[in-house]
């Protein structure tokens, strides 16, 4: 155990080497341009950040989610929400469901070069009808000799412009959970379409786009696991995208308290710190605590999720209680700023605006209290014998 706390230290300490030398100076500039650079993710491929989950037969590291834990916590430091979230977007959520459940010639097609950062994934599930309910997905898929016909469209897809590849949830059988395949659509597939980025309100250095499918032909090959079996995949792999939730809400509460807590001290109003103030200290004080709370119930929820032990429960309490708490700890933080705290040149308006999709991306708050509920036996029936 010791030895494995040295080997997290010095990781920890080359990934945070990386991000202010490579990634924190540029991260202005991604936001305006709205996306994260091809080189960025080649330079991380190299030096193995992209593949810590993957199989190492296919160029990954064959680490645990502690790993990815700790990558996340660093790149926060970078003060771009949108930066994590397409770096994670394509090495857990597009890139690892093909490693887990993908043939050899899948895996040897999209994982080897997605871990070296020479194609980069986009996991497309969102549709303008159907968001949180996965089972009401209307792209359809229909075989045609060895490929697949796709046709459909998607939206909020993180990577979505830039993206090598899409796996992509269609329908491949009946309404509901059960028909529901996953496919790895490359993006130079005949008939996909990419017909507009989306502007946000936040995250900016993430892309965001809409996908249309009109008539896309793709190899049949590319269906990951068996057909009609995507939903079970697609549920175990929101268990990965929920934790990374979790985590980048509590590294931004971490950061939003640093910097409340310099401005509190260095502004003064009316003879005195702000933090002179004990209605400041006190409402900060809720902060940290909000903050302890979130960090253990997340922790407990890796250590869960890394011993192989049913947890689903315990990830949506942590991305739920992280999540609102990180909207909480933005509103405080940025009030304590005044009017600084509304102009985007002041990184607290940054990390204040990029909070507002934490509660909805990977599940809403809704669908996390929902499936507490559910895991508590709170659903009418749940007691009955």
């Amino acid at each position: 155990m010791q030895a494995l706390a040295v080997e997290h230290a010095l990781f920890r300490d080359a990934v945070r080497a990386f991000v202010a030398k490579e990634v924190t100076p540029h991260v202005l500039d991604w936001e305006r341009e709205g996306e994260v650079p091809r080189d960025l993710f080649q330079r991380m491929g190299a030096l193995g950040y992209l593949g810590l989950r993957l199989a190492p037969e296919y160029g990954g590291e064959g680490c645990d989610f502690r790993y990815t834990a700790i990558l996340v916590d660093e790149l926060m430091r970078c003060g771009s929400v949108g930066v994590p979230v397409s770096v994670m977007v394509h090495a857990e959520f597009a890139t690892r469901v093909i490693d887990r459940a993908g043939s050899p010639m899948l895996r040897e097609e999209f994982v080897r070069p997605a871990a070296t950062g020479a194609r980069i994934g986009a996991l497309g599930i969102t549709e303008p009808d159907a968001g949180s309910d996965v089972g009401a997905i209307r792209t359809t898929a229909v075989r045609d000799g060895g490929d697949v016909v796709i046709n459909g469209a998607k939206t909020y897809i993180s990577n979505g412009t830039i993206a090598d590849f899409v796996t992509t949830a269609v329908r491949t059988g009946p309404p509901g959970n059960a028909g529901i395949s996953l496919v790895v659509v490359p993006s130079d597939a005949p008939g996909f379409v990419r017909p507009r980025r989306l502007k946000k309100l936040g995250t900016h250095a993430s892309d965001t786009a809409e996908l249309a499918f009109q008539d896309c032909r793709v190899p049949l090959r590319n269906v990951v696991g068996h057909e009609n079996g995507g939903f079970r995949l697609i549920m175990q792999g929101f268990e990965g995208e929920r934790l990374v939730l979790a985590l980048i809400a509590c590294a931004q509460m971490r950061l939003m308290l640093d910097e409340a807590r310099a401005w509190g001290h260095a502004r003064k109003a009316f003879g005195r710190a702000l933090l002179g103030n004990q209605s400041w200290r006190h409402r900060l004080a809720d902060c940290t605590t909000s903050l302890a709370a979130a960090e253990a119930l997340t922790r407990e929820a890796i250590d869960l999720h890394v011993a192989g032990a049913e947890c689903n429960g315990t990830i949506s309490m942590a991305k739920l209680f992280a999540t609102e708490s990180a909207l909480d700890v933005a509103r405080t933080c940025a009030q304590i700023f005044g009017g600084m705290g509304y102009m985007e040149e002041c990184l607290m308006a940054r990390l204040h605006r990029d909070c507002l999709a934490f509660t909805v991306g990977a599940g809403t708050s809704e669908m996390m209290r929902e499936i507490v509920a559910r895991e508590s036996g709170f659903l009418p029936g749940a007691g009955d014998a």
